[in-house]
């Protein structure tokens, strides 16, 4: 009887480590991730960005997305994906607006995509 008692409770402490964990690597990664894409979008605005500086922002993306693959639906990692490929294209077209709309989506989505994953009523029903 004790075993099981105790079998249950280290479990349950195993499951909530792992949420604790689960929801700080996502929204550590999403804030990052959503202070470059200000960045870029700044420069974007002014229209001195480079592609270099999209580059950079799906290098870490990138970085990121193999272990986020794990924690979230693949479908949003590819929605990310198609938004930063599509902001290089504009911009090495030097198509400034057309990019920044990209990065705004990109925005959005690194704002909407981690709510998902909060601890709260609507998501865990």
């Amino acid at each position: 009887m004790v075993r099981c008692i105790l079998s249950i409770i280290i479990s349950v402490a195993i499951v909530t480590v792992g949420v604790i964990y689960e929801n700080i690597f996502i929204h550590n990664a999403f804030d990052n991730f959503h202070t470059m894409l200000y960045n870029v979008e700044e420069k974007l605005q002014n229209e001195n960005a480079t592609t270099e500086d999209i580059y950079a922002v799906q290098k870490f993306w990138l970085s990121k997305k193999r272990i986020l693959h794990a924690f979230i639906p693949h479908t949003e990692i590819k929605e990310i994906d198609l938004w930063i490929s599509e902001a290089i294209i504009y911009t090495k077209n030097k198509n400034y607006k057309e990019a920044e709309g990209k990065i705004e989506v990109c925005l959005e989505l690194s704002e909407q995509i981690p709510n998902n994953f909060k601890i709260k009523f609507e998501n865990l029903f």
